[in-house]
């Protein structure tokens, strides 16, 4: 498609002007009379050079339109009224939120409704931690409470939060010596067994800050562990030694603490592979809670500063340089001993009534074409960062295309709001849904937008699937830097990176999951900031007051944040000829088979029939931008009309092609995932892997070294040359 500047190309298409058009037409001048003929071309010559009136209702350039009614204002106050109470999943707190959501939506005049489903979570009902060790003296009991700040506006609404803990952590007790598992990958078990560290019973302490806390306690339970306790490291979480913590700074206080799921799985545990709607199949709460995606051991969250009485207490060997902690925390020792934890976790595994809150702009032209944008709501405590930077960049998007509306814009394809419920427990609102529409979606769903932690600081990190590359950069061209206006978002992005930089849509770390992973439909997520990870992630201190004073100042970013989101979708819904580009796929997947390649060397695998699917790819791509090309020239000379059934054809072709990725059988080992070129690690969730039913084959074939192993890793490349040719001739819409 021939390219123009954001702002043009999104602009309403004005209507034509009229054409005055001179044509002296001398057929015969046998009965004409010279003073006829004199006034004929007198009148003539003056229809031609007479100025064309002015539209009296010329169409708004809705893009700029939109640009131009961002408001921090706004996007502040329904920030504050989200997060002045915790709202977990299932909890009245968050009806509440999603009754504030549905109301603000309804009075925007878009129809609105919410679609509630019953699935499995996790609330604590009893949890105990106490340190013992010879020479100490009494047990040290702790806790488990975060301590509100000086000050602290919402230090009664604190006393409203649930107290510290693991969703779906297994019910029981342990007393065991304590063994220092450094961030409790794989390969820091590994480590500790060739040192001769015994793990078997003990409870493993084990630090946030390489791999999520499913994966923690799914690892310590491989290892041998009875139990695990995580904690946030100073070294990670805390600043500087000696810097002062939150509210004179981002960093997190010493007793905050950062809670969240130990669920490996996708959506709700009873529901495994289909949708949570009523009268549905169900596995029991016992046989959910039994399954492999379940940690099936006791672990509790704790804040640095328990931790670092418990590693002041422990013995053995000194741990690693890499395993050490900040200058002024205690030398780290592996253990195991001589201190010993005494851990209780009681939990109540119930089911429950989550809520989806949905609004919906119809479009005028495509109604049937769905560009859809989501949210979720629940928060672990207030929620400031995640999610709810992300729930009021949604509502302030949404004010401003109601004002567009009354200005007379309509889309041309329907736009879906959305905001999830209970993410936080396994992506589980979003999930069901998804499950529950997948054949609707599978044939109407152009994209899927999806903010999380919308703003956490400054920096702008976007996550992709790759045919919307070209079109993000586009609009990031058009939208104001929050933290310096005489620049673009992609300027300073540039600048940060040198080039623009797209993290891939596979690890399981947000909403998008589902559309990109199980369902196969283009998707993006952006965030200002450095995203999950940042000091207060989780924590109590996750308030309106960390946002208002080191998140966003001034809630530019906010607005910066929705005006990238409604440009995307505005040009999404608009534009005739959908915006995807799919040569950047072609490539990127030429440089991942470059490196599996690399992996391979040596064995009987041959990556040729990934490359010669690749080429296809390459060549459909190409054509297609073509195709595209001359279509948009014929649209623009009005040779063309803008319903043409050649442009909805193309239009379906480009929404395929990227559900000609998945597979129905799904990935290696995780089945649920369907899509064959981006998945999460099976070590990381918080990962993406490339070829992840590859790379699941190759950990395989490298631990048991047999050749049929190895041919299962053929097998597996295989695989995915079909999904990738199969993507080329949806692209090109050729039959064989």
């Amino acid at each position: 498609m021939s390219r123009l500047d954001a702002a043009s190309l999104l602009a309403a298409p004005s209507p034509p002007r009229a054409k005055h058009h001179t044509r002296g037409r001398f057929l015969y001048l046998v009965s004409a009379t010279l003073a006829v003929l004199c006034a004929s071309l007198a009148l003539l010559i003056f229809l031609a050079l007479r100025p064309s009136a002015p539209n009296p209702n010329p169409s708004p350039n809705y893009a700029e339109l939109f640009l131009s009614l961002g408001s921090n204002d706004t996007a502040a106050a329904h920030l504050r009224a989200l997060t002045l109470h915790p709202h977990v999943a299932g909890t009245k707190a968050n009806s509440l939120t999603a009754r504030y959501v549905l109301s603000t939506l309804s009075s925007l005049s878009f129809p609105s409704h919410i679609t509630p489903y019953s699935v499995l979570l996790s609330y604590p009902v009893h949890r105990s931690l106490s340190l013992s060790s010879p020479g100490r003296g009494a047990p040290t009991s702790f806790s488990l409470k975060q301590e509100t700040y000086r000050d602290d506006p919402y230090a009664a609404a604190a006393a409203e939060t649930i107290p510290t803990f693991y969703a779906y952590a297994a019910s029981g007790s342990v007393s065991a010596e304590a063994v220092y598992a450094n961030y409790g990958r794989a390969e820091d078990f590994a480590y500790l067994a060739s040192r001769g560290v015994a793990v078997a019973g003990k409870v493993a302490l084990a630090r946030y800050g390489k791999i999520h806390c499913e994966d923690i306690a799914h690892n310590t339970r491989a290892a041998g562990a009875a139990a695990a306790v995580v904690y946030p490291d100073p070294k990670e979480y805390g600043g500087a030694a000696g810097e002062a913590p939150f509210p004179d700074s981002r960093w997190l206080p010493p007793t905050g603490v950062q809670v969240g799921s130990l669920f490996r799985g996708v959506g709700d545990p009873t529901t495994p592979m289909w949708a949570s709607s009523d009268g549905c199949e169900r596995i029991s709460v016992e046989e959910a809670m039994g399954t492999d995606d379940m940690p099936l051991i006791p672990a509790l969250p704790v804040s640095a500063r328990d931790a670092m009485e418990i590693h002041g207490a422990m013995g053995g060997a000194a741990a690693p340089a890499g395993w050490q902690g900040r200058k002024d925390a205690p030398v780290y020792h592996l253990g195991p001993g001589p201190a010993v934890l005494n851990l209780t976790y009681l939990g109540n595994d119930t089911m429950a009534t989550i809520e989806n809150v949905f609004a919906v702009i119809e479009g005028a032209e495509e109604p049937d074409r769905y560009v859809i944008l989501g949210n979720h709501r629940d928060a672990w405590t207030f929620g400031a960062s995640d999610p709810n930077s992300g729930t009021a960049a949604m509502i302030e998007l949404a004010q401003r295309f109601s004002m567009l509306q009354k200005q007379g814009w309509k889309p041309r394809r329907t736009i879906i709001f959305c905001s999830w419920d209970a993410e936080e427990y396994g992506l589980t609102g979003s999930t069901e849904w998804v499950e529950e529409n997948q054949e609707m979606l599978s044939s109407k769903a152009v994209a899927y937008l999806n903010i999380d932690v919308s703003v956490v600081g400054p920096g702008f990190l976007p996550s992709t699937t790759p045919q919307l590359d070209e079109l993000l950069q586009e609009i990031t061209k058009v939208v104001q830097d929050p933290d310096n206006s005489s620049q673009t978002v992609y300027d300073s992005w540039i600048k940060a990176n040198g080039s623009p930089r797209f993290l891939r849509l596979g690890d399981g770390g947000s909403d998008y999951s589902a559309f990109v992973q199980h369902a196969g439909i283009p998707s993006m997520n952006i965030v200002f900031g450095e995203g999950p990870g940042y000091p207060v992630y989780h924590s109590l201190y996750d308030d309106y007051v960390w946002m208002a004073k080191f998140g966003d100042p001034g809630f530019r970013r906010h607005v910066a944040a929705a005006s990238i989101w409604g440009m995307m979708a505005l040009r999404l819904a608009n534009d005739e000829i959908i915006p995807f580009n799919y040569m950047s796929y072609a490539i990127e997947l030429e440089a991942y088979t470059k490196v599996l390649e690399k992996e391979v060397k040596g064995r009987n695998v041959t990556c040729s029939p990934l490359y010669n699917s690749i080429r296809d790819l390459r060549t459909a791509a190409t054509e297609v931008n073509n195709e595209q090309k001359e279509l948009q020239k014929q649209l623009m000379s009005k040779q063309l009309n803008k319903d043409s059934l050649k442009i909805r054809q193309l239009n379906d072709r480009l929404m395929q092609a990227e559900r000609a990725f998945t597979s129905r059988e799904g990935i290696f080992k995780q089945e649920w995932f369907k899509h064959l070129v981006y998945g999460p690690s099976d070590q990381n969730d918080w990962d993406t892997a490339v070829y992840p039913g590859i790379a699941n084959a190759i950990a395989s074939a490298r631990s048991s070294n047999t050749s049929a192993s190895w041919k299962s890793v053929q097998h597996e490349i295989y695989r995915v040359a079909r999904a990738v040719t199969q993507a080329s001739a949806v692209l090109a819409g050729r039959l064989t």
